[in-house]
């Protein structure tokens, strides 16, 4: 039996996993978490423990000249005093929830060849994490990042509350033809399941299986509040105009995804897209 320490309370992602976990795995794996905010954690006993899980970090925050530091204090400085710990409790696996956004861009198809270009301290704080990371992997010390995309679900925060919200408030959502890669929340977590099992090191890049469009995901999203939405055409060309000029236009509604390339001895695609 492995046991898991995840490193960050409350944290939607690491709340999600520990519940998959003891639904599906409780005779697998042993998940405790500890929280990261005050400095008590400094003083537990890592020993013992098979993974870290580091879901401790800022974001969804609006970004100020004030708080750029507090993303590279607990981003990044925070995660790797959490890895040195662990390897120093003779931990053999560190997995680093990372993100898409170290790419820094809001369109286009991302390769293994793209080369990282954050535009935002959440995302170069992330990747200042993932650098230093590296360097503390060793034989015994297996570093596993993982770099999702958007991620969605019951309770998920971020850009896909951006969306509920939008269906609650309008009848009309833009009917526009783009694709994203996303992946849910149970697919996220069968995918962690599955790299500490298999005690994986590297980067990772998990999605589902399918690009989602906005709209369509606008539509599901209607459906299960029970509330009918339409969607317009003409709303969608205006969204399509606007978006080589807004940020925020084009991340939700333009074209970003990542090359479907990845190929493993496992399938982690629990929820299917319909």
């Amino acid at each position: 039996m492995k046991k898991i320490l995840i490193t960050g309370a409350n944290s939607y992602i690491g709340m999600s996993f520990e519940k998959y976990i003891n639904e599906n795995y409780s005779d697998n794996y042993i998940v405790d978490t500890v929280d990261m905010i005050d400095g008590t954690w400094r003083e537990k006993d890592f020993s013992g423990y098979d993974a870290v899980f580091h879901v401790a970090g800022i974001a969804h925050q609006k970004e100020t000249k004030e708080n750029k530091s507090l993303y590279y204090k607990v981003n990044t400085e925070l995660a790797v005093e959490t890895a040195q710990k662990a390897k120093d409790a003779k931990i053999s696996q560190f997995v680093f929830l990372s993100t898409m956004s170290v790419y820094g861009v809001n369109t286009g198809i991302i390769t293994k060849e793209t080369q990282p270009n954050p535009k935002s301290n959440y995302g170069r704080s992330k990747l200042e994490a993932e650098k230093r990371l590296e360097e503390l992997q060793n034989n015994e010390f297996k570093v596993c990042i993982i770099r999702p995309p958007m991620v969605y679900g019951d309770g998920c925060k971020g850009n896909y509350q951006t969306i509920i919200k939008i269906v609650k408030k309008f009848p009309f959502f833009p009917k526009i033809k783009n694709q994203r890669s996303l992946i849910h929340i149970d697919n996220l977590c069968s995918f962690i399941e599955m790299v500490v099992r298999e005690n994986l090191s590297g980067k990772f890049y998990p999605q589902n299986e399918k690009y989602v469009r906005t709209d369509e995901m606008a539509m599901d999203i209607a459906k299960s509040l029970g509330k009918k939405i339409r969607l317009s055409a003409t709303l969608g060309f205006f969204v399509k105009c606007m978006r080589p000029f807004f940020g925020v236009v084009q991340k939700a509604f333009g074209n970003l995804t990542y090359e479907e390339t990845e190929e493993f001895n496992f399938s982690y695609c629990l929820k299917k897209e319909e």
